[in-house]
C-alpha cells in the first residue's frame, strides 16, 4: 500500500536514530550528540516538506472540485481539514514541550545551533517521566491516532498503514517496560529527547498527508453505478387550466449528464440534455390527454434497449375561480367583508386576488374586502400557470350597500306601554341592529324627548349622545299615568360614519 510506505531518506533516519539510541547506553560523545542534531535538521525538513505537499493538495482541490461541484465537494473538504485540525492540536501540544526544553536547556548555542545543555540526561526524564509529561503525550499521540483513522472508511482503514503510534514494547529493554521509558527515560540527553520529539511530528504530518489524499481522493470515486435502468415520467401537475403549458420531464432513471439516449413522446422526438428529454405541447383544447414516452439506449455491444413510460394522463379544462361571500352575497360599507377564493387545480400560493371599488388584503384563499361607496366593486382572481407568466382566471361583480338602518329602542322597546316606574327608571336610548351577521354597532349622537301629560302642554328637551340630559330625567321623574313620552329626530352613526335618522320611539305611561 502506498500509503503510509517510508521513502528510503526516512527508513535510514529511522535506522540511525535507533542505533544512536543504543549508543547512549555506552557514551555520549559530542559526535554522537551532532549527529542527533543532523537528524533532527533531517527531519524538521522532511516535515515541512510534507506540510507544503498537503498545503497544495487543499489549494488544488479549492479551485478545481470545490469551485466546479461545491455541494458535494464540500464535505469532502471539511473532513479533510478536519484531519488537518487534528493533527494541529498534536503539532501545537508537541511544541509546547519543545519550548519547555529549550526553557530548561539554556536556550540555543551559536556555535553548535544545538541546546546549551544539549547533553544533560536528567532535564527530559524529569519532565517527561517525573512530570508524567510522557504518558500523556502517549495518550495524545494514540487518541490522535483513533480519531484519524475515524475519518476513513472500513475499506480505508484495513489499507492504510502510519507509524503514528505510541506503544509500550513486549519485552523490557534494559528494564524499561513503557514507551515513555524507553524514548524518554534516564539516560536520555536533551538533544536526544527533542529529536525523538520532530520525529513523533514528522510521523503526524505524514499520517496527516495520507488521511487527506485518501479523503480528497473520494471524489474522483464514481457516484452512481448505472447497473439498473427504468423509465420515467414526471410531471408537475396532471390538472391545467386553458392556455397553461403542459410540461412533463421524461428520463432514465440512474443516468448521468454524459448519456444520450433517444427519447419519443408519441412517435415524435424531443430535445436531450443531461439526460432528460422535456416534453411540452400547448393546452388550446379541453378533455382529457394521454401520451407514452420511449426511452432508447445504445449498450456497449452495440445493441439498442427500448424502454416504455407508464401511460400518462392529463387534463386540460376551461379557466375557472371561485369567489364566495362567507356571510352574505353582498359587500357592506364600513366593515370587513370576509371572502374565500380557490381555483381548482391551481395551489392557493399561485392565486392573486385584487379587485376595483375596494381594498382586500389577507392570503392563503382567507381575505378581506373594505368597500367605501354604494354601487359596485369587481373582485379579480389569477394565477401563476408558468414561471412569470399570470393568467386571469376570472372576474366577478358584487353589490356594494350600506349596513341597514339600526332600530331605535328605550328600555328595550320601540313603541306601546310602559309602567310609569319602569320609565322613570331609565336614563339611555340605544341603536339596535338585529338580524346583522356583521359585527356593527352604532352610536346615538343626538335626540329630542317630547312629553305630553294629560290637559298640560308639551314639553319639549333636546341633547346630544344617547344619554338622558338632567332636565331630561327631571322631567321624566314628573310624569303620571296616562303621559305619553315621545323620543324623536334620534340621529345614529355606524361603521361607515354617515349620520342616520332612526325611527321615533313613542311610550305611553300606565
Amino acid at each position: 500500500m502506498a500509503y503510509g510506505r517510508e521513502t528510503p531518506r526516512q527508513r535510514m533516519i529511522n535506522i540511525l536514530y535507533l542505533v544512536l539510541l543504543a549508543l547512549l547506553a555506552l557514551n555520549v560523545p559530542d559526535s554522537i550528540l551532532d549527529a542527533f542534531k543532523n537528524i533532527n535538521n533531517s527531519l524538521e525538513t522532511s516535515k515541512s516538506n510534507v506540510n507544503n505537499s498537503v498545503d497544495q493538495l487543499f489549494s488544488a482541490f479549492e479551485n478545481s472540485k470545490l469551485k466546479e461541484e461545491p455541494q458535494r465537494a464540500k464535505p469532502i473538504y471539511e473532513k479533510a481539514k478536519n484531519a488537518q485540525s487534528i493533527i494541529g492540536e498534536l503539532d501545537t501540544y508537541i511544541n509546547q514541550i519543545k519550548e519547555e526544553f529549550v526553557k530548561q536547556g539554556g536556550g540555543y548555542n551559536e556555535k553548535t545551533g544545538d541546546l546549551t545543555m544539549r547533553e544533560n540526561e536528567d532535564i527530559a526524564p524529569n519532565l517527561m517521566i517525573n512530570g508524567k509529561k510522557g504518558a500523556e503525550l502517549k495518550e495524545k499521540i494514540n487518541s490522535t491516532r483513533q480519531r484519524l483513522m475515524e475519518l476513513l472508511t472500513p475499506e480505508e482503514q484495513a489499507n492504510v498503514s502510519f507509524s503514528l503510534e505510541a506503544k509500550d514494547p513486549e519485552r523490557p529493554r534494559g528494564g524499561k517496560r513503557t514507551w515513555e521509558d524507553v524514548n524518554f527515560g534516564s539516560g536520555t540527553p536533551l538533544t536526544a529527547a527533542m529529536t525523538i520529539l520532530t520525529k513523533i511530528q514528522t510521523d503526524a504530518q505524514n499520517a496527516e498527508s495520507d488521511v487527506v489524499k485518501l479523503i480528497l481522493g473520494q471524489m474522483d470515486q464514481a457516484v452512481v453505478n448505472l447497473d439498473k435502468f427504468a423509465a420515467v415520467a414526471v410531471a408537475p401537475t396532471s390538472y391545467l387550466v386553458q392556455g397553461q403549458p403542459y410540461t412533463a420531464e421524461v428520463f432514465l432513471t440512474a443516468s448521468d449528464s454524459k448519456s444520450q439516449p433517444e427519447i419519443t413522446v408519441n412517435g415524435s422526438p424531443l430535445q436531450i440534455a443531461d439526460g432528460k428529454g422535456v416534453y411540452q405541447v400547448p393546452t388550446n383544447q379541453e378533455g382529457i390527454f394521454n401520451w407514452t414516452g420511449v426511452i432508447k439506449v445504445k449498450q456497449t455491444d452495440g445493441t439498442v434497449k427500448e424502454y416504455r413510460t407508464p401511460e400518462q394522463t392529463y387534463q386540460v379544462a376551461r379557466p375557472s375561480a371561485v369567489v364566495s361571500p362567507d356571510k352574505m352575497n353582498v359587500l357592506y360599507i364600513g366593515v370587513n367583508n370576509p371572502i374565500s377564493v380557490s381555483a381548482p387545480g391551481t395551489p392557493t400560493d399561485k392565486i392573486k386576488v385584487s379587485m376595483s371599488g375596494g381594498s382586500i388584503s389577507g392570503s392563503g384563499g382567507k381575505y378581506n374586502v373594505k368597500v367605501s361607496s354604494p354601487g359596485t366593486a369587481r373582485i379579480s382572481v389569477s394565477a401563476e400557470v408558468a414561471p412569470g407568466k399570470n393568467q386571469t382566471l376570472s372576474t366577478t361583480e358584487f353589490r356594494v350597500k350600506r349596513i341597514p338602518d339600526p332600530t331605535a329602542q328605550f328600555a328595550g322597546k320601540t313603541g306601546g306601554t310602559m309602567a310609569t316606574v319602569a320609565l322613570k327608571a331609565q336614563n339611555a336610548l340605544f341603536a339596535k341592529l338585529d338580524n346583522f351577521d356583521f359585527d356593527a354597532s352604532f352610536k346615538i349622537t343626538k335626540f329630542s324627548m317630547i312629553i305630553a301629560k294629560p290637559r298640560a302642554d308639551a314639553i319639549v328637551l333636546s341633547t346630544s349622545g344617547n344619554n338622558l340630559s338632567s332636565a331630561m330625567r327631571s322631567a321624566l321623574n314628573g310624569i303620571t299615568p296616562g303621559t305619553r313620552v315621545i323620543f324623536d329626530n334620534i340621529i345614529a352613526v355606524g361603521p361607515d360614519g354617515t349620520p342616520r335618522q332612526l325611527n321615533a320611539v313613542a311610550l305611553s305611561a300606565n
